[in-house]
């Protein structure tokens, strides 16, 4: 609960801190892990993941051409600051029988700069 305020603050303080260059630095690192399966580019295919670009705001399963698992589907999840947060913790303990096979980051901070930086690179 204390982490997921720390992400809400950190993400909603203001707009200039959203755009923080270090925590935008660090969130760049950490979307290391996530192109492996993910494109974050419009006009870039899916890979093991669905392509990212302009998800932020939408339900989750609405990427044309990715087969989500049922599980996903049924999840009626949108894409917030919240439920991205708590999704990159632990996306099992989100939507269990997901197909996703991220372990998740377990630092507020570490997520809050992914999440940071998502927004700057999928708009």
């Amino acid at each position: 609960m204390i982490a997921r305020l720390v992400v809400a603050a950190l993400l909603t303080a203001t707009p200039a801190l959203a755009a923080d260059p270090a925590l935008l630095k660090r969130g760049a690192m950490l979307s290391m892990r996530c192109s492996t399966c993910h494109e974050f580019a419009a006009g870039k295919p899916n890979k093991v993941g669905p392509n990212l670009h302009r998800t932020l705001g939408k339900p989750a399963g609405g990427v044309a051409g990715f087969a989500y698992s049922p599980a996903l589907l049924a999840s009626k999840t949108v894409w917030t600051d919240a439920s991205l947060d708590a999704w990159l913790e632990r996306p099992t303990a989100v939507i269990p029988g997901t197909k996703m096979a991220f372990v998740g980051l377990p630092r507020a901070e570490d997520r809050a700069a992914l999440i940071a930086w998502l927004k700057q690179a999928t708009k």
